[in-house]
């Protein structure tokens, strides 16, 4: 039964360009936003922006022009790589909205088609089917047994039938179908839905920011205040010995800039937003950002079968009619009573089947039915898939009176409901053991007659005449058992939770070598526990079966009760709950509906479970390279802010050896290198075969950030060894500078190196593909080099040139103060053994 049966052509392109003209997109008009501008205005209110601003104008007014220039110069690049970093974010993060765009059926030129729902424009013949959210208001020209969730509008979370026949027979935008089909005629779109004219209340919500953002926040501002005081302490000191307000004033601004750890917040937002967009390339749309840091820490995951462990591509394999109580093959020749099942099973399906068993059976019809009713009759009368355990009927009629009334789903539901005897139960049962036992899905189909259109409220209430079993063959995907190994080496446990029933379940389990097939649960046995025994279960099962919305709910929690981060995957409107709940829902962007959609923070668009697995090892990647860049940031600043201070609060011989434009081009270096380097690094490989990490623990625990602080004070130590050997030599400042410069650069760099690992040698992180590593590592040798030994350079930044001796002890001990934790990792890989 195609949709052109209901007699509704739809617009003509012409109709629907004329309509767009006139009204527009459907897209709400939400607060006009200028990205670039917000970007500028965000960065003038950075702390270390406005740190140089302030040194910048101390030059200009005591007469320094050059460093003033070259300070001002500073800030431009210093905006501009902040800008850029904005940028590259603001722009992975359109892609992803382009790929998670809604989108709806229409029927235009007589044709139904798929297009975006921005697309829609008024007039528009809309499809609306069960599951999906309604993209634009309009009256109902023509409906099925059709409900709609309007809680987004009223509050009220009980569905509303509704049809052309009834007063309230109009649908609004953003609302949801809970059950059935219709086609409505679009009245309203964009910011003239009811949707639309309460959208700006919608524009002040501010979004959360999530633990980890705002440990890092914390800690960023904790630093800032640190910096604020130690600030005022060396303004103090240099004021004292001095007397001279601007000069003592451009002391303390270069300590203070010393301590700003300006570049975390701009590398975590690198890393999460470039992790989204690294995952839409793997076919993994990221909802929210914030699924990207609890990627690496899924401990859990359940799976439903159909579609995600099978191929949902189901054929017709088995009939069993009970009239005969025979099981019979597709292949064999069937007799009446066998075609008759078909047909009744056939008439149970949605008379525009989407569903792959609907398919099947609609294919199985046309093969054996010498005569094709289907365009004699119509759908008057349905009752959605419902109940426990479920099941659906359908009512459809000719223009000459004539009915049928058919329905399918689980066979338990229709023999409850059916006037069976003791034997037929029995012969049933056994005729369900078989063939699922052989890994069959099985549907029981029923019939009734009923006279006059006072329909009872449940379809339970039919007095149903069971005919028989219908069986279908869903095999499993190729690469499943794969899948589910690397779940395994990778500690994260795999549960499936299914509608389907046990011994079905099983034998695709037991198929794909799946561990611990044989303990299983059904949804009502689940319900009957209490919380502990509930903890307990779930921890122990691995497969649920004859799974309902509350059930499914009920697992999810017991799990997170557990402490486990559970992922979640679905695709029905039943999984909203489900999805919702977990910590990462996981909806399939092909069989998915809308309401999976919605709820879910991941969208798969191949439906590949495999992309899981890729998605989690990228999750694992992004923090574990956060934290490196993060650690890397902590380590390099040590150094830095005890070389400015140490000097000056001991009263050495050269107490201020480094200026704001020393300064500055140290973060100009630190600040590439912990977001693109490290960002850009790949995936090391033990990251997939370690335990997942802990939700709660971040980069802050104690173990970690001890390693950065022992790194930065060596590094430190080796800095000041150098400082304290120019002054005992008799060196210049300048000279002393030099060497000390030269010395924390060479550390910053071997740094860079030795903490792409934190338990693989260098030697072997060497050969990680990571092409901006040497991009990165010679931009700053080539300019090292040119401030220390190109005159006019050398001049600016008061530097004098080195001799080889005195090169080779500056980046000598920079080695020296990295290397020695190259020993620190040898010991982990040999304790680890």
């Amino acid at each position: 039964m195609q949709t052109n049966n209901f007699n509704i052509k739809g617009l003509t392109n012409e109709e629907v360009l004329a309509a767009r003209t006139k009204y527009g997109y459907n897209k709400l008009e939400a607060k006009k936003e200028y990205p670039f501008l917000d970007a500028i205005k965000s960065l003038v209110k950075e702390p270390m922006v406005i740190l140089l601003l302030v040194a910048s104008s101390i030059y200009f007014i005591s007469g320094n022009i050059g460093d003033g220039i070259f300070l001002t110069a500073a800030t431009v690049l210093v905006a501009a790589i902040s800008l850029y970093q904005d940028s590259r974010s603001r722009n992975a993060l359109e892609k992803l909205k382009t790929f998670s765009e809604p989108k709806c059926k229409v029927i235009r030129n007589g044709e139904t088609e798929e297009i975006k729902s921005e697309l829609l424009v008024v007039g528009d013949s809309l499809i609306l089917e069960e599951g999906g959210t309604i993209a634009a208001d309009g009256i109902i020209v023509h409906s099925n047994d059709f409900s709609v969730n309007e809680s987004i509008l009223t509050g009220e979370s009980l569905s509303v039938y509704k049809d052309k026949t009834k007063e309230d027979h109009q649908v609004y935008q953003g609302t949801l179908v809970s059950g059935g089909l219709a086609i409505v005629t679009v009245t309203a779109i964009g910011s003239e839905t009811q949707l639309g004219k309460i959208g700006k209340s919608l524009e002040g919500i501010q979004k959360e920011k999530t633990p980890l953002e705002l440990q890092i926040n914390n800690f960023v501002k904790k630093m800032a205040i640190i910096g604020a005081v130690v600030f005022i302490i060396v303004w103090g000191i240099n004021f004292y010995h001095s007397h001279n307000i601007l000069d003592s004033l451009l002391k303390a601004l270069t300590l203070a800039m010393s301590i700003l750890p300006e570049e975390i917040p701009v590398a975590f937002a690198t890393f999460m937003a470039m992790g989204a967009w690294r995952l839409m390339k793997l076919g993994v749309i990221v909802k929210q950002i914030k699924t990207v840091e609890t990627l690496g820490s899924a401990t859990v995951i359940c799976t439903d079968k159909t579609g995600t462990i099978t191929e949902n591509k189901m054929s017709l394999a088995r009939l069993y009619t009970l009239s005969s109580n025979k099981i019979f093959k597709i292949e064999d020749s069937f007799g009446v009573a066998e075609k008759e099942l078909i047909r009744i099973s056939m008439w149970a399906s949605e008379p525009i089947p989407f569903d792959a068993m609907e398919i099947a059976l609609h294919a199985a019809y046309k093969n054996t039915s010498e005569i094709d009713e289907r365009s004699q009759f119509q759908l008057v009368h349905e009752y959605p898939l419902g109940g426990k355990p479920p099941m659906m009927t359908h009512v459809f009629e000719n223009k000459q009176g004539k009915r049928i009334i058919a329905a399918k789903g689980a066979p338990e539901a229709l023999m409850a409901i059916s006037n069976l005897s003791t034997l037929e139960k029995e012969q049933i049962n056994n005729a369900i053991k078989i063939i699922t036992s052989e890994g069959y899905r099985v549907l029981g189909v029923a019939e009734t007659h009923f006279e006059g259109n006072d329909y009872p409220e449940k379809q339970q209430d039919f007095p149903f005449h069971f005919k028989g079993i219908v069986a279908f063959y869903d095999p499993p995907k190729k690469n499943i058992a794969s899948v589910f190994e690397d779940f395994n080496l990778a500690g994260i446990k795999v549960k499936i939770i299914t509608g389907d029933n046990a011994l079905t379940t099983k034998a695709i389990a037991k198929e794909i070598g799946f561990k611990g097939y044989e303990k299983s649960i059904t949804g009502d046995e689940l319900m009957q526990l209490n919380a502990t025994e509930l903890q307990q279960k779930v921890a122990d099962t691995t497969i649920f079966t004859r799974m309902f919305p509350q059930a499914k709910l009920k697992i999810i929690n017991a799990l997170k009760a557990n402490n486990e981060i559970v992922a979640m995957t679905g695709d029905g409107v039943n999984d909203g709950p489900a999805l919702k709940a977990a910590h990462i829902g996981i909806a399939m962007g092909k069989k998915g509906t809308e309401i999976a959609k919605q709820a879910a923070s991941l969208i798969l668009l191949e439906d590949d479970l495999s992309k899981m697995v890729d998605a989690i090892a990228m999750g694992r990647r992004i923090y574990a390279n956060l934290k490196k860049a993060i650690q890397y940031i902590i380590s390099i600043h040590i150094p830095i802010i005890l070389t400015v201070f140490i000097p000056l609060a001991l009263g050495w011989e050269f107490p201020n050896i480094f200026y704001p434009v020393h300064i500055i081009f140290l973060e100009l270096i630190m600040g590439p290198t912990c977001s693109i380097i490290y960002e850009n690094e790949p995936i090391e490989k033990n990251s997939m075969l370690q335990k997942p990490r802990p939700f709660t623990v971040t980069f802050f625990n104690g173990k970690e950030l001890a390693t950065s602080i022992v790194q930065g004070l060596i590094i430190t130590l080796g800095v000041l060894i150098v400082y304290q050997y120019g002054i005992q030599n008799g060196y210049s400042e300048a000279l002393t500078r030099s060497m000390v410069f030269t010395t924390l650069i060479s550390a910053n760099i071997f740094l860079t190196l030795v903490n792409r690992s934190f338990y693989y040698s260098v030697l072997t992180t060497l050969k990680y593909k990571n092409k901006l590593v040497p991009l990165i590592i010679g931009i700053t040798i080539v300019i090292t080099v040119s401030l220390l030994f190109i005159t006019p350079f050398a001049n600016f930044f008061t530097f004098e040139t080195l001799n080889l001796f005195q090169l080779l002890i500056s980046v000598g001990t920079g080695f020296l103060a990295v290397i020695w934790y190259e020993a620190v990792k040898w010991y982990k890989r040999k304790k680890a053994q």
